[in-house]
This record gives C-alpha cells, sequence and structure tokens, in this order.
C-alpha cells in the first residue's frame, strides 16, 4: 500500500510539531510506503495524474529512498496538506488531485470540499452553533454590526494560524479606517464577529476523523494577547471533550462525511464554534503529548477500516 503526502517541502517541516509528520510516521509504522511531493510536482497527461514523488522512510526524520514520475493511480491515498494561503496555485493542485480521485483514487480531503468549504465561511452552514457574524465587504454594514455587538473579532477570510486577526471595541478612534484598510477599500470581504471573552481560558482544537471527535488539545493566548493559535504563541494544555463540544461534533458530522471531509480539525470558544479547519489541521503532536493518545496511529487505523 503506497500513501501520498502533497504538502510544503519536507525541509520546511517541524517533526516535533506538524501534524503531517505524525500521519506520515503513522502510515509508516502501518506497513504503509510514505511518499512526499509539492503541489508543483503534479502534472496532467491526458486526463490521467502523474507526479514527480519521492519515497520516504520517515522515522526517525526523514531519508530519501527514491524519486520516480508515476501515475496518480499507483497510490492508495493521497493526503493534500499543503498549508493555506488558497491560493492559485492550491487551487489547480486540487484540479489535477481530482483527475485522480475520478480515477478511484481516495484523496484526504476531497479536492471539491477544499475549493467549497473556506476555513471561515464552511462555518456559516452551522452559523447558529456561531457567536453573531456578519461577512461583508461595505464599511458602513461592517461598522454598523462592529457598534451593535460593541467589542468584535475582525477576521480576513485567506487568513490563516491568527494572522491578521484584529480585536476592536465599537469605541475605537478610526474604526471605520480600520475597515477600510482590511477591506482594500471595500474590495474584499471580511468576516466579524463579536468577541468572545471566554477565550482568555482557551480556544480548544477538536479533531475529526470521518466525522468522530479522537482528540482535542486547549490553546490559551498568551500574556497581552487574545489569538490563541500556536503559531502566534498560544500554550497547548491537556483537555476533554465537553457534552456540549459533543453535540457540536454529532451535529457536523453527517454533512463532513457526505463531503468526503475525513480529517478536520474544529475551533470551539466556550461551547461555541468558531472555525472548520479543513486544509491541513493541526494539533495531533500536542494531542499526543498532552493527552498520551497515540492520535496519528489512531487516524491511520480508521482509514484502513473504513475505507478498506
Amino acid at each position: 500500500m503506497r500513501h501520498l503526502f502533497v504538502l510544503d517541502p519536507i525541509d520546511q517541516i517541524n517533526p516535533l510539531k506538524d501534524s503531517s509528520s505524525a500521519l506520515m510516521q503513522a502510515a509508516h509504522r502501518a506497513g504503509i510506503e510514505v511518499w512526499a511531493c509539492v503541489p508543483a510536482d503534479l502534472q496532467a497527461r491526458g486526463n490521467e495524474c502523474w507526479v514527480d514523488a519521492s519515497r520516504l522512510v520517515p522515522e526517525p526524520w526523514f531519508s530519501k529512498v527514491e524519486q520516480i514520475n508515476r501515475s496518480i493511480k499507483d497510490f492508495d491515498c493521497i493526503w493534500m496538506r499543503k498549508d493555506p494561503p488558497v491560493d492559485d496555485a492550491y487551487l489547480y493542485a486540487t484540479h489535477l488531485l481530482e483527475l485522480a480521485e475520478r480515477d478511484g483514487v481516495l484523496v484526504i480531503n476531497s479536492p471539491s470540499a477544499l475549493r467549497a468549504w473556506n476555513e471561515k465561511l464552511g462555518a456559516l452552514r452551522f452559523s447558529h452553533l456561531m457567536a453573531p457574524t456578519f461577512v461583508g465587504s461595505r464599511v458602513d454594514d461592517l461598522a454598523t454590526f462592529a457598534r451593535a455587538h460593541g467589542e468584535v473579532v475582525l477576521k480576513p477570510l485567506g487568513g490563516r494560524a491568527g494572522q491578521g486577526v484584529v480585536r476592536v471595541a465599537k469605541t475605537s478612534p478610526g474604526l471605520e479606517a480600520l475597515l477600510e484598510l482590511v477591506t482594500d477599500q471595500e474590495r474584499l470581504p471580511v468576516m466579524v464577529q463579536r468577541f468572545l471573552p471566554a477565550v482568555v481560558d482557551g480556544d480548544k482544537r477538536i479533531l475529526l476523523v470521518n466525522g468522530k471527535p479522537l482528540g482535542a488539545v486547549n490553546r490559551r493566548p498568551k500574556p497581552g494577547d487574545f489569538r490563541s493559535n500556536l503559531a502566534v504563541g498560544g500554550q497547548p494544555e491537556p483537555t476533554e471533550i465537553t457534552s456540549i463540544e459533543q453535540n457540536i461534533c454529532d451535529e457536523l458530522s453527517p454533512s463532513l462525511r457526505e463531503n468526503r471531509l475525513f480529517f478536520v480539525g474544529i475551533d470551539v470558544i466556550d461551547g461555541v464554534l468558531s472555525e472548520i479547519n479543513v486544509t491541513s489541521p493541526t494539533g495531533i503532536r500536542e494531542v499526543e503529548r498532552l493527552m498520551k493518545i497515540p492520535l496519528g496511529d489512531q487516524v491511520i487505523s480508521l482509514l484502513l477500516e473504513t475505507f478498506s
């Protein structure tokens, strides 16, 4: 059995923190050949997808065994784990991977779902589980929402890892000027949500596999910041999945499975859904270390069980 991981260059991956490395090592332990490439290595020959791929031995960390050009149909599973931004190169890669999917190759997550489920906008399918939210480009409309809710968070729709997220109060001077900036003079829509003060106690990342929550980690903001993302200094803590969070997972599960979103990370603050992360969800290493759960191995085991 062969798995291909489409991701950022291997030398940019931190094996102690990266979820892709955890998945590759778990696949290797399960007796699966591990191959890797970057999106630029994908090709189309007529209606068939090919790839320049490297076979790796991912433990302890990584040694390249061989590199060849081969049909993507030679792989049993393809993991699309390229980090955002979801730019033109990313989108074109999903179209090429869709050729593989049409040929019967399992692609995680499904290329069409990766295009359709923006990690901010995708959660709006379940807006009743979220804090009050508005998305738009017009400064007047955004300012009206902000003033109605007192204190809000502005989120660029293409952002990742907390980058560009801004907390602002309705009394903040220059609110309209800030909104002009984040919307690029009303050219781009932006998400604005009521600020949740409970974020000081953490933003919980819950990892769902085939719609089932397998593990979670709480991420507490560093002093002086409200963003809990690990990439901007949030500190991971052990946690448990509450009954409210389990109910959120249960409600999301059918839609995730229907859209072939096999590996997903959701963010929940004080029982309120914040985001649904589908591109390259992180958190496996933190769950394994803090919760003593072999999560990477569980993900691979569930995949083999589900698609055998």
